[in-house]
């Protein structure tokens, strides 16, 4: 009996273990609902858009360089607003295809191709991932924000 009392605990600890490194059903549909509930945090998209670069560029600033084609040097300009608009669309998809799972690799390949030509690395990724997420949860407050269903969908 102690074996089996054993055994479920290490099953219960490694699947607590691995749960942090998938996006599962929960997570997917948590996710889902956070994302839908910004739009009714009242702040909408384009404050969320604006909040989310102004914290890429706080903490990445010379990221800025980057994003010299649509005036990444003012987050204010209208050309950097439609951008900030294109990544949120490009987001929004994404999450959308979270139970889609050949399709949304399909997507993720097809913008990992856009941002490779642009020399965008793998910390970029990592500064706009912290951002989403810095994000959503000031858009919906961090008392509802879930950031471990958060951190392995994105």
């Amino acid at each position: 009996m102690k074996s089996l009392i054993a055994l479920v605990c290490l099953v219960a600890a490694v699947d607590y273990c691995l749960a942090d490194h998938v996006c599962g059903p929960l997570q997917r549909l948590k996710v889902k609902r956070q994302w839908a509930g910004l739009t009714e945090a009242g702040n909408g998209r384009k404050g969320f858009g604006h909040y989310i670069w102004a914290h890429v560029f706080q903490h990445a600033p010379a990221a800025r360089d980057l994003f010299q084609r649509v005036r990444g040097d003012n987050i204010h300009t209208p050309e950097f607003r439609a951008h900030a608009t294109r990544v949120l669309g490009g987001l929004d998809m994404c999450i959308a295809l979270l139970d889609d799972e050949p399709v949304l690799n399909t997507q993720l390949a097809h913008l990992a191709k856009q941002h490779k030509s642009r020399a965008v690395t793998a910390d970029h990724y990592s500064t706009v991932e912290h951002a989403v997420q810095m994000g959503v949860e000031h858009s919906i407050g961090s008392e509802v924000f879930d950031q471990d269903a958060w951190k392995p969908s994105l």
